[in-house]
């Protein structure tokens, strides 16, 4: 019997050594592979208070997207409310807080990036038949809530107010590192010209 000796070229022994190297690497670090991106998580969430229901829902996929409501118990229309928000959908809350025994709804945003700027998109009861818009102000139009402002709002009900709550930034803090007290603002639903307002109410620093 004879036997053939396999006659290795440069180019094979060079191909050969990058394999065996690329080998043991791979066993060295446990065959680990890059890490996946977080995936997106949908906000999707049912309230119901005095036989009106709200379903909230958004994709909250990218930095502007859409937030849709669907209502359900109202005699006159239900029809789907639609509408583009700056940044994605945090939390939702149901709530009466003029007392007038129908509800509102508030859906609280928080915008993408360093600075999370939050807002509210809310709806409330008309006699049970409709929805009527509720306006929040921007904050930058009074000074005084304004100063040291920079964000990272957060927003709850309590008792008949809406609440929001946000870090108080002195000259020179950079946006991680606010070296203040925290700002409490507290809104009141009162009736607009054009639809409801969240007026201001009792403002505190703790």
């Amino acid at each position: 019997m004879t036997h053939r000796h396999l006659t290795l070229t440069p180019a094979l022994a060079l191909a050969l050594a990058l394999a065996l190297a690329a080998a043991s690497l791979l066993a060295a670090c446990g065959r680990s592979t890059p890490e996946a991106a977080p995936a997106p998580v949908a906000f999707d969430k049912t309230l119901t208070l005095n036989g009106i229901t709200f379903r909230v829902s958004a994709p909250n996929a990218s930095s502007v997207g859409p937030v849709s409501i669907v209502p359900s118990g109202l005699t006159v229309t239900n029809d789907t409310i639609t509408q583009e928000v700056d940044g994605t959908v945090v939390g939702a809350e149901i709530a009466d807080l003029d007392v007038n025994g129908w509800p509102e709804l508030y859906v609280f945003t928080r915008s993408a990036g360093s600075g999370s700027y939050g807002s509210v998109i809310g709806q409330a009861v008309n006699e049970g038949k409709s929805l009527s818009a509720i306006f929040l102000p921007d904050i930058t139009e009074d000074a005084t809530l304004a100063e040291g402002y920079m964000g990272r709002d957060e927003f709850a009900v309590v008792e008949n107010s809406l609440v929001r709550r946000f870090p108080i930034y002195a000259a020179g803090d950079i946006n991680a590192a606010p070296s203040g007290k925290t700002r409490q603002v507290k809104y009141t639903l009162a009736a607009g010209e054009a639809g409801w307002l969240l007026r201001t109410g009792d403002v505190s620093e703790y």
